[in-house]
C-alpha cells in the first residue's frame, strides 16, 4: 500500500469512491470539476496494482485551523489501517504546514477518536465551514458529529509513524 499526494489521473477513482459514499447519504457529493480543482488537496492510497483504493482531502482554512475533507475507502479494505494511513498523511501534512488543528464532520466518530480526535460542539467552528453543508442532501437535519484534533493530542508514535512511513504532500 502507498500513499501519496493524488494526480490529476487519480480524480475519476477519487471521484467514484466519493460517489459510493454519496450515494449513501454519508458524505457530499463532489463533481469532477470540484475534485480537479481540490486534487492538490488530495492524498491517496494505492494497491499494488496501482489502483486507488482510497482518499482523503485535507482543506486549510486559516493559518491555524485546516479540514479533513472526502475520506473513503474501498469497502473491501475497510478494517486494514487504509484509513488511519491517509489520515496520518493528512496530519504530517498540516504540521509541516504548521496549523495547529484539524477537524472533521463525520459519522464514524468512533474510528476518528482512535485516531485521536476528540469531539467538539459544532459551534465552535468557523461559520465559514458551512458552505457545503447547504449542498448536502440531510441539511438542515444532519446529525454528523464535528472532531478535531490539535498538536500536542497526538501521541509520540502516532508522530513518528507519520514521520517516518509516509509521503510528504509536496513531494
Amino acid at each position: 500500500m502507498n500513499i501519496r499526494p493524488a494526480r490529476v489521473g487519480d480524480a475519476p477513482a477519487i471521484y467514484e469512491l466519493i460517489k459510493t459514499f454519496a450515494d449513501r447519504k454519508l458524505m457530499i457529493r463532489r463533481s469532477m470539476g470540484e475534485i480537479y480543482e481540490s486534487i492538490r488537496e488530495f492524498v491517496v492510497a494505492v494497491d499494488d496494482a496501482n489502483r486507488v483504493v482510497g482518499c482523503v482531502a485535507l482543506h486549510v482554512f486559516w493559518e491555524d485551523l485546516a479540514e479533513l475533507k472526502c475520506l473513503a475507502v474501498a469497502e473491501e479494505l475497510h478494517g486494514r489501517g487504509v484509513g488511519r494511513k491517509l489520515l496520518d498523511a493528512c496530519w504530517a501534512a498540516a504540521r509541516e504546514l504548521e496549523i495547529a488543528s484539524v477537524f472533521t464532520l463525520t459519522y464514524s466518530v468512533g474510528f476518528f477518536e482512535r485516531c485521536g480526535y476528540r469531539q467538539i460542539d459544532k459551534a465552535e467552528l468557523p461559520h465559514k465551514i458551512w458552505n457545503e453543508c447547504v449542498r448536502c442532501p440531510l441539511f438542515p437535519s444532519c446529525t454528523e458529529v464535528a472532531l478535531i484534533r490539535t498538536h500536542g493530542a497526538a501521541t509520540e508514535a502516532t508522530t513518528a509513524h507519520a514521520a517516518l512511513e509516509l509521503v510528504p504532500l509536496g513531494a
